[in-house]
């Protein structure tokens, strides 16, 4: 009866709480969210490079910024260097502000021509808020970011502890 109830516990534990699961797995689906998020995005970039002219003139120029042009090239440029960078785990959290701020003059301009219409702001909106998660959180276990810093940490914790047996060997000699 006592590892029936354990097991359900267990159980229950896993269906319902939110931090239940292992971290490689809960890494490996940020991992995959990087991944699709920033391989899906960059074509965005592509598109709008494209037809430069064409989307200042449809997008950016319906929300009132100067400079067309240069805000049309500023976004496609955002979305072609930071999505990869996204699915790499590179520099993920400038490039994730980047286009967290590209998916938020998206929304404005879905919901200044449409409305607020769920229909015409749900891609946008959802891209925005996964963007904004990686910006807060970082790329994960599995992101490039992650292994520079650790290489910098071993670097930087490698010279502290060369510098303390340095003191060591200079106390051990100065009290002789």
């Amino acid at each position: 009866m006592n590892n029936t109830i354990r097991l359900a516990a267990s159980i229950s534990r896993l269906i319902l709480s939110s931090d239940s699961a292992p971290i490689s797995l809960t890494q490996g689906a940020l991992l995959l969210l990087r991944v699709v998020l920033g391989t899906v995005m960059i074509h965005n970039g592509f598109d709008k490079l494209a037809d430069i002219s064409g989307f200042a003139e449809a997008y950016v120029e319906v929300i009132g910024l100067p400079f067309p042009i240069f805000f049309a090239y500023c976004a496609a440029i955002t979305e072609v260097v930071a999505s990869p960078l996204l699915a790499l785990g590179f520099l993920t959290r400038p490039a994730a502000l980047g286009l967290f701020v590209t998916m938020l003059v998206a929304t404005y301009h879905h919901i200044l021509v449409g409305g607020f219409s769920i229909p015409s702001i749900e891609l946008s909106s959802i891209y925005a808020t996964s963007f904004a998660f990686f910006v807060i959180y970082g790329g994960g276990k599995y992101a490039i970011d992650t292994l520079i810093a650790n290489l910098l940490g071993k670097v930087l914790s490698g010279d502290a502890e060369a510098d303390a047996s340095t003191q060591a060997v200079k106390v051990t000699i100065s009290n002789k």
